[in-house]
């Protein structure tokens, strides 16, 4: 569902208000379009070319991908909304720029996922992760999260199409679709990957009580942030296409979605531009590093944890040779520091 599918059949009286309405969309969009390209193309300029490869910065670099590809077509949807939704590029652009839109969804939300596995086992498998997690690897597993989200994509462009409606074209989803668009939707990139993030996360809770560093903390806020940010822009959403779709002949219901459902995709288009501003404002030292450079600021917030980008950019594996002794010491240890030291003095 799209704005469209309600909007094109509303009543005359509604023209006044939603005109106002209209115009403080078009205001919030145009923000999400400069900050969110301006933004992205920061962190892909930054984690592409300026930072050292480490797997961190593949996870932050595909999903800026993800969030410039939607942010960049967002004009063209500011443009249909301008025109009181009505969709002057043709059936070819309405199809891409739904293709484009919910890919970067099921894009961010598989890397989200990437991520919490991927923290997770540096946490719960010191030794594995260390002899395993290389930039190799993490750059695979981005190729096959992005044909992923081209494969649950496909059938969304598919289903969108152009009606007429009062002489003008609506760019809008087939009726008989919807259903199992926004239920496939719900359960494959929200409800699924809530549990497995979670799940992840309580894991990562309960196996560090104790006390880690300051780095090791910033990087677990900033991911735990960009996580938190993803799952409450799409909430609403959702939220709003279960309505839609579960209470067809609720007068008050349809009133409450004609109304709450735009603001809802408004929060969509808006985590697109959030994540590059969490990755400077979760940085300690914002302010005195902002200062010195914006680049210093991005390549210090996206940075990978020290132990772990020593061994994620060396295919080298860790001697398995030592005694059992040394073996719980690496185990126990997630500082490298710390490790060198106790395995120094035996």
């Amino acid at each position: 569902m799209d704005t469209d599918n309600i909007t094109a059949s509303e009543p005359s009286w509604y023209d006044g208000i939603r005109r106002k309405v209209r115009t403080a969309y078009l205001v919030i969009y145009c923000v999400i379009i400069v900050v969110g390209m301006v933004g992205n193309g920061l962190v892909i300029y930054v984690t592409g070319f300026r930072m050292k490869r480490t797997v961190n910065s593949i996870w932050f670099l595909n999903l800026a991908l993800a969030d410039f590809l939607c942010t960049s077509f967002l004009i063209f949807y500011t443009i249909s909304v301008y025109q009181d939704y009505y969709w002057p590029f043709g059936p070819f652009m309405c199809k891409l720029d739904t293709f484009v839109t919910v890919l970067n969804m099921f894009a961010s939300v598989f890397l989200l996922m990437a991520i919490s596995l991927d923290r997770c086992l540096c946490t719960c498998a010191v030794v594995w992760a260390r002899n395993n997690r290389t930039v190799c690897k993490a750059q695979l597993v981005s190729v096959v999260i992005w044909l992923m989200a081209m494969v649950c994509s496909i059938r969304y462009a598919t289903f969108r199409t152009l009606e007429e409606y009062k002489g003008n074209s609506y760019c809008v989803y087939s009726e008989d679709k919807i259903l199992w668009l926004f239920v496939f939707s719900f359960i494959m990139s929200f409800l699924f990957p809530f549990l497995v993030i979670t799940a992840s996360y309580v894991t990562i809770g309960v196996r560090t009580r104790r006390l880690q560093s300051a780095r090791k903390q910033r990087s677990h806020r900033i991911i735990i942030s960009v996580i938190l940010a993803f799952f409450l822009c799409w909430l609403p959403s959702h939220v709003f296409k279960l309505l839609y779709v579960f209470t067809p002949g609720n007068p008050q219901m349809k009133v409450i979605i004609e109304h709450g459902f735009p603001l809802a995709v408004s929060l969509t288009f808006l985590n697109s531009c959030l994540n590059p501003i969490l990755y400077v404002f979760m940085c300690d030292e914002f302010q005195k590093k902002l200062k010195q450079s914006i680049f210093l600021v991005f390549e210090s917030a996206l940075a990978e944890d020290r132990d772990t980008s020593q061994k994620s950019d060396s295919a080298v594996p860790v001697q398995s040779s030592g005694t059992v002794t040394s073996l719980t010491l690496e185990e126990s240890r997630v500082d490298a520091t710390e490790e060198r030291e106790a395995l120094s003095t035996e």
